[in-house]
């Protein structure tokens, strides 16, 4: 009785925590989109972002955690790096250049994929088991369909405008409208699977590592770290990037270095599956949907 109970709670702590964490992503996802078009380097925001993160959760880490760390392996080790350089350098690199390439809300939408292809590599990697018969592997299935469908319409099918833009914002619409989107969305695409592919190693690691805390802070470092590099052999040419004034892009890097949500989502991990965290993908993309018309005056077209 008891442990039905425990187990109830469980569950709703996961519905909870992830519909928290995709409301806090849609925001930040607004927010760096401002920040970009005011300047700010995609590459240092993620660097900044990162250590920003470290930093928060490191004291936590090293004191709830403390006695119960697993010792850290070569292995483990090679697999913290990995995960480093699937979300923080590949995926949050590609998204943000996409996003400067369409839009906020477009941006988001891709993310629809994120259960798609979690569930597609969760199989292959026999993460995950399927069977039909089962009304819960049958929606699984139906909805990975319909997430590649939605996702093809969204891409190559705009359709009319059904949201009115304010005049003062038409010219700079009108002049986003002109960008490179195929280029965009395929770089967003990428983005996605390897924002999938964090979720598949995530699980695979944490079980070896049972440290959700000290794990987030090792991710955030290296990926801090692998960023940084990245950093100076793309913008070398100009070190004024790593100015940051006192406007929307500190408010930018510190919000999102708060809104991480490795931890929220390794916890979640650990009770339901990377399957059961990409599920809630969407949910971002319309509170970003929403945000983007009302603060962005971003033109909302049917098809997306």
């Amino acid at each position: 009785m008891i442990s039905n109970s425990f187990q109830k709670i469980k569950k709703v702590r996961s519905y909870v925590l992830e519909v928290a964490i995709q409301c806090g992503y849609a925001g930040m996802f607004v927010i760096v989109a401002v920040s970009l078009k005011h300047g700010l380097s995609h590459y240092v925001f993620a660097v900044y972002r990162h250590i920003l993160a470290t930093l928060v959760i490191a004291p936590f880490a090293l004191v709830l955690e403390r006695g119960r760390r697993p010792k850290m392996t070569l292995p483990i080790f090679l697999q913290i790096m990995l995960l480093g350089l699937l979300e923080p350098v590949i995926d949050q690199n590609l998204y943000y250049m996409g996003m400067e390439y369409t839009s906020a809300t477009f941006a988001s939408a891709t993310v629809n994929l994120a259960p798609a292809f979690t569930f597609i590599m969760a199989i292959l990697l026999r993460l995950e088991r399927v069977n039909i018969k089962k009304p819960q592997n049958l929606g699984k299935v139906i909805g990975t369909i319909i997430t590649i469908i939605g996702a093809m319409v969204m891409t190559l099918y705009k359709g009319p405008i059904i949201t009115k833009q304010r005049s003062h914002h038409r010219a700079s619409n009108e002049s986003a409208a002109g960008k490179h989107w195929i280029l965009g969305t395929i770089m967003l695409l990428i983005g996605c699977c390897s924002y999938s592919g964090f979720f598949i190693l995530q699980s695979i690691t944490i079980k070896k590592y049972p440290a959700e805390l000290t794990l987030t802070a090792l991710v955030c470092l290296m990926g801090a770290v692998e960023v940084a590099l990245l950093t100076f052999a793309m913008e070398h040419a100009d070190m004024n990037v790593w100015k940051v004034g006192w406007d929307s892009r500190l408010l930018a890097i510190a919000y999102s270095g708060l809104v991480i949500g490795y931890y929220v989502q390794g916890v979640v991990n650990k009770d339901q599956g990377p399957v059961f965290i990409a599920a809630f993908s969407p949910l971002s993309m319309v509170v970003t949907a929403a945000l983007g018309v009302i603060f962005l005056a971003e033109q909302l077209h049917l098809g997306r």
